[in-house]
């Protein structure tokens, strides 16, 4: 194998000086402070006073618009988890950017300008407190809170002003009056069931209904001897204080034919409990869209991303996408066989902040009489997008304009941060082709990096008659202080996967390669394969910072065919 070019260009290393301090503390101090309980993990432990003075700056931090916003906007559907991670955060800019999260993740259609999810939630709030106030407002109360939870019921039996109520034969029967009290009735609510009444009754005639799980709380004159008797107590076969010696929670009188699931007390009490929890964030038509996706993927399309640092704050991102020319619709125009595809990409943050959009058409011309020949090629398209250090999503749409097939793919990006006190890489790319470019094309066009043009073989796949072309730029080494040339070494050892065997391995010192620089170092070479046999490889690299005793071990698979 014969070594490559050497490109090389300098980046600027700054030295930065830092002096500390030895603060002496006695041994009280000391022994105070290890047996202080939670003490902190960092380097000086932090005095009480320091410690009530942050919690202090914190709390008054949440008494501005965002401890609204978690005690109030959100208390009832935020999680245990997010509210825990919340008070954890530092700065506003933390806070802003959580609250952003929470509310994408409940969001059925992250795709769209509009939240769904959160224009209902304080819709509800709005009715909450306009409909259910009673001295406090609406939101803090039971009735505020299931509405707000779960929105509005599919039924309601409501009896403002209680009086005369007919029990129905699971509650005893019989004739009582009550106070104010409403039935709600949700056909289905996620995690909870079917078929959930949920009760609130107005005992102290406020107009504040309370949630409760008996029955027998509405009852007006349960403690009125001889009053609202049920039909058993009626015909002496059952006596009104042996409501007070049931041991299910409630003061109901025995009711006709058996207890019904519903009122069994397990089931009621699991019911209330499931409704104090924040409600699940699952939604159903977030499933039909993945089912939709899948079905719709049928335009077959590889992606692969590669980064290459620029400076501390930029990352050149290179996009490719492939497509195999089988799985395209040619169409003839003009005697020339012809297929077009139309890509939509966009790169968003996290949170669905969108960063930076492209769309393209690539072509496929071909004679009529090349179609078959054409047809068993592949067709490449790459972008290239400078990006801050961070992750990313990117999103891409491509249709066949012929066919109509279409693929909606979606990918992490997790772009790399150089730090220039540390040895660093770039991707190591697998290339069909390396080669360079003329002087006017440095660094412009697709698959162009600085003075070459590297072609990455999306899914690593090669044929014995090819040559495999190896690319990587290393940054930062440390370098001599009289000759300021890197003293490094680079070793390669090829191994055939499963068996673990060695092809070859050799060695080469990065300070004998022409006009190496500790700044940057880009590595090119040519592996031809005819003499390996079909199967698996794993490339591995061992770069070796000398002066630093820093060690990078990028590595890459391929296969032969």
């Amino acid at each position: 194998m014969r070594a490559g070019r050497l490109s090389i260009s300098c980046l600027s290393l700054v030295a930065l000086a830092t002096a500390g301090a030895v603060f002496a503390q006695d041994n009280s101090n000391k022994k105070s402070a290890a047996n202080a309980p939670g003490r902190e993990t960092i380097a000086k432990p932090l005095s009480e006073k320091e410690k009530r003075k942050r919690e202090e700056k914190l709390r008054k931090e949440l008494e501005t618009p965002y401890r609204k916003w978690l005690n109030e906007d959100v208390t009832y559907i935020i999680t245990d988890e997010e509210r825990a991670a919340f008070k954890r955060l530092q700065t506003d800019e933390e806070r802003e950017q959580f609250i952003e999260q929470f509310w994408l993740r409940r969001d059925p259609t992250p795709d769209t300008a509009e939240n769904e999810f959160k224009e209902e939630h304080y819709r509800r709030i709005a009715y909450s407190n306009e409909r259910y106030a009673s001295g406090i407002p609406g939101w803090k109360t039971d009735r505020g809170r299931i509405y707000i939870t779960y929105g509005p019921p599919d039924e309601i039996e409501s009896h403002p002003s209680g009086g005369t109520y007919e029990r129905p034969p699971e509650e005893g029967g019989g004739t009582t009056s009550t106070y104010p009290f409403e039935q709600w009735r949700y056909r289905w609510i996620e995690g909870i069931g079917t078929n959930i009444i949920i009760e609130f009754v107005d005992p102290t005639m406020t107009g504040e209904y309370r949630m409760t799980m008996d029955p027998s709380e509405k009852d007006a004159l349960l403690y009125v001897p001889n009053a609202g008797l049920t039909l058993m107590e009626q015909m002496g076969l059952a006596s009104k204080t042996d409501r007070f010696t049931r041991t299910d929670g409630t003061h109901l009188g025995t009711g006709f034919g058996g207890t019904p699931e519903s009122m069994n007390e397990f089931t009621r009490l699991e019911q209330y409990a499931k409704l104090q929890k924040p409600p699940v964030i699952k939604f159903k038509d977030l499933e039909a869209q993945v089912s939709s996706k899948i079905t719709f993927n049928i335009l077959p399309m590889k992606v692969r991303a590669d980064f290459f640092p620029v400076t501390e704050n930029s990352v050149l991102t290179n996009v490719t996408l492939q497509f195999d020319n089988k799985d395209l619709q040619f169409q003839n125009k003009e005697g020339v066989q012809k297929a077009v595809v139309n890509i939509y990409a966009r790169i968003t943050t996290m949170t669905r902040r969108i960063v930076n959009v492209f769309e393209d058409t690539v072509t496929v011309d071909t004679p009529p009489e090349m179609l078959q020949a054409m047809s068993q090629r592949k067709s490449l398209y790459q972008k290239s997008i400078p990006l801050a250090p961070g992750t990313y999503r990117l999103n891409v749409v491509a249709k066949d304009v012929v066919g109509g097939n279409m693929n909606n793919y979606e990918v992490a990006l997790t772009v790399p941060r150089l730090d220039p006190e540390k040895l660093a890489s770039s991707t190591l790319i697998l290339a069909d082709l390396i080669e360079p470019v003329p002087t006017r094309s440095i660094g412009t066009g697709q698959f162009v990096i600085g003075s070459s043009k590297v072609r990455p073989r999306v899914g690593e796949t090669f044929k014995r008659e090819e040559k495999m072309g190896i690319y990587l730029k290393i940054y930062n080494f440390a370098g001599d202080d009289t000759t300021h040339k890197p003293q490094g070494q680079v070793d390669y050892e090829l191994v055939k996967n499963g068996s673990n065997q060695k092809i070859f391995e050799f060695s080469e010192d990065v300070s004998t390669l022409p006009n190496a620089s500790a700044s940057q170092v880009t590595i090119e070479k040519l592996l031809p394969l005819k003499d390996l046999q079909p199967g698996q490889y794993t490339l591995k690299l061992k770069i070796t910072d000398k002066n630093r005793n820093q060690v990078l071990t990028p590595s890459a698979q391929f296969t032969v065919t």
